[in-house]
């Protein structure tokens, strides 16, 4: 990536969704600073799998702690909560699950924002997906729209380079912009793609409770739909179970 191109920010988890998005945004021109949170996930293998992605590609990676454990209520977040297993698609299609962390993707975009705003950074690339989004209400594009618009109302960065003037009226320049292009994919097109772009889907993890050692458990929702994903694309699953 040469010094002219434009800087991106790409929270990358370490899963298959954020790992593509990331080859994306290479794809598009983008020299990218990467940002995981370490919020004190159940699932903290996918940090390690973060820094490979990251290496992989050619990217800096910078890990922020935040203790979203202190805060509960979830699954990921919480030993006091089972991660749900073994539900039918049905199930996983109905309604918000226990591994919904409480504004989640608000927090985390927050977060990369004011990353982003020191790195001189007006994109943003995050893996939202609505399609197979399980429920969460912190990935529907309404919630993404809404983001941005705030976005350039509330930093320096939006105001004056290219943002919303307090009055409504448009300022000159580029707008900070949240860039989600597998919203309104399928996990097997996500994959597809990404295939396409040489990611490689081993380096990656998805499973919500894996063993100590950061093999798939193979049973939570995130396992099945990673599954249902790489079978609908045709693709091996480079994924090591537990």
């Amino acid at each position: 990536m040469g010094s002219d191109q434009p800087t991106a920010v790409v929270l990358l988890s370490g899963g298959l969704d954020s790992a593509t998005v990331l080859a994306i945004a290479r794809r598009d021109g983008f020299r990218c600073r990467c940002v995981s949170i370490d919020y004190g996930q159940r699932h903290r293998a996918e940090l390690e799998c973060a820094h490979a992605v990251a290496r992989s590609m050619e990217s800096d990676l910078t890990v922020l702690p935040l203790d979203l454990t202190r805060i509960g209520g979830s699954a990921l977040t919480s030993d006091a909560i089972d991660v749900p297993k073994g539900r039918s698609e049905h199930e996983i299609a109905g309604g918000i699950p226990s591994t919904y962390v409480p504004a989640r993707n608000l927090i985390m975009l927050s977060v990369a924002l004011a990353f982003a705003e020191v790195a001189g950074a007006a994109d943003l690339f995050v893996g939202v997906n609505a399609v197979d989004y399980s429920g969460y209400p912190d990935c529907r594009p309404e919630f993404i729209d809404s983001f941005e618009q705030t976005a350039n109302l509330a930093t320096r960065a939006g105001v004056e380079a290219g943002g919303v003037e307090a009055g409504g009226g448009q300022t000159q320049g580029k707008r900070i912009e949240i860039h989600t292009p597998l919203i309104e994919l399928t996990k097997g097109e996500i994959i597809r793609l990404g295939t396409e772009l040489g990611v490689d889907y081993a380096l990656t993890s998805s499973c919500y409770d894996p063993a100590e050692d950061g093999g798939a458990c193979g049973a939570c929702d995130s396992c099945q739909i990673r599954r249902a994903g790489f079978e609908g694309a045709g693709v091996p699953d480079p994924t090591r179970c537990a």
